[in-house]
């Protein structure tokens, strides 16, 4: 008994993750994707059930585009590094508590959203086992850290 409910869990997973991979992404939102960003190579899509996300090259840079079929773009972060980050947001980041030898800065995005708005995120880590996502405006006001996993 214990095997076929095992056997049958296993299937029932395999299919979702194979329906989750077969279906195909809008027409809406890969031409929203097309008339956003014309020069984007390098695309691969992910289906996160209620949004999209386009992974791709622009002008050299990575970035990650998000879009619905309703309302078409959403945000797109763009991978950069600490030291082009405005002056502001590293001002901002050196005063925050995250700036001592125990948190470790790792990766930094710049995200604008369809709103207009930019803000920047960092992930800094502590002893491999606190991870925060800190999220700064244009200004270095650290407006919110999230858990990182």
């Amino acid at each position: 008994m214990k095997k076929i409910f095992l056997f049958l869990t296993l299937v029932l997973f395999s299919a979702g993750t194979m329906m989750a991979q077969i279906r195909k992404i809008p027409a809406e939102v890969t031409n929203a994707f097309k008339e956003k960003y014309p020069s984007a190579t390098d695309v691969t899509w992910k289906d996160k059930l209620t949004s999209f996300r386009a992974d791709f090259k622009d002008n050299g840079a990575k970035k990650i585009a998000w879009f619905t079929k309703e309302d078409g773009w959403k945000e797109t972060e763009t991978a950069t590094d600490f030291d082009s980050l405005p002056e502001a947001v590293k001002d901002g980041f050196s005063k925050s508590k995250y700036n001592t030898d125990d948190w470790k800065k790792g990766s930094v995005a710049e995200i604008q959203t369809s709103d207009g708005a930019i803000q920047y995120r960092i992930f800094v880590e502590k002893n491999f086992v606190s991870k925060k996502f800190l999220y700064f405006d244009k200004n270095g006001q650290l407006q919110k850290d999230k858990i990182g996993i």
